[in-house]
């Protein structure tokens, strides 16, 4: 993982705003105990893009924006800053938008659509309805109790940890198909979700096996 993910992820971790705080949503399955405490899971940022399919007039979009950003010797792609819902959307001349800062699909999906519909009311014909995907959720969440990280390094595959060099364990979980953080702490990060439910999915399936396995005990 390079450094500016494990940085970004660690400055979602520390965010104080709670703007968009639930309580897990547990997909429970038939004979899997639920854990002692329940953990809570903060969306901290959803990535989604969108394809128009046809070209796009940068300096158009400039003109009808007078508040977009577009430096292109530094940065090819023209960015817009959205008060509601409260994002960023780059848009790029081969029609591709990417939009951060939302904490749902749901709201990306606003985002591009209000940015769409403000284009065309600028005079920038659009033809298409957008492809939108979500690439990628980042999450942050408390299971409520101290992990033991020395031995969950041991007990779980697909594990790094490396506390000289960053104070997490990094753990690749295979289903659902994340990357988590893991504090000391009991605070996780989790990120490379698409989907909001494979966070829950799988911040609960990791709580339930640290505490099958004593690697979580609380105070």
């Amino acid at each position: 993982m390079p450094l500016w993910a494990v940085s970004f992820l660690v400055r979602c971790l520390q965010d104080k705003r709670k703007q968009n705080t639930l309580g897990i949503r547990y997909t429970i399955r038939s004979g899997l105990l639920m854990p002692k405490t329940t953990a809570t899971i903060n969306i901290q940022n959803v990535v989604a893009t969108a394809n128009l399919n046809q070209k796009v007039d940068l300096n158009a979009v400039v003109k009808s924006h007078p508040s977009a950003e577009y430096r292109p010797e530094k940065f090819p792609g023209v960015v817009l800053r959205l008060r509601r819902p409260k994002t960023a959307i780059l848009i790029f001349s081969t029609g591709k938008m990417v939009c951060t800062g939302a904490r749902s699909g749901r709201e990306s999906r606003r985002a591009i659509m209000k940015v769409v519909r403000e284009l065309r009311n600028g005079g920038i014909i659009i033809l298409h309805k957008p492809d939108f995907e979500v690439v990628n959720i980042v999450a942050s969440a408390s299971l409520g109790g101290k992990v033991e990280l020395e031995k969950t390094v041991v007990a779980l595959r697909h594990t790094m940890y490396e506390p000289e060099q960053f104070p997490g364990l990094i753990y690749r979980m295979d289903e659902p198909k994340v990357v988590i953080l893991i504090f000391a702490s009991g605070n996780l990060v989790c990120t490379g979700a698409k989907k909001e439910q494979d966070v829950y999915d799988a911040v609960h399936k990791l709580h339930r096996s640290l505490e099958e396995q004593e690697l979580i005990y609380y105070e």
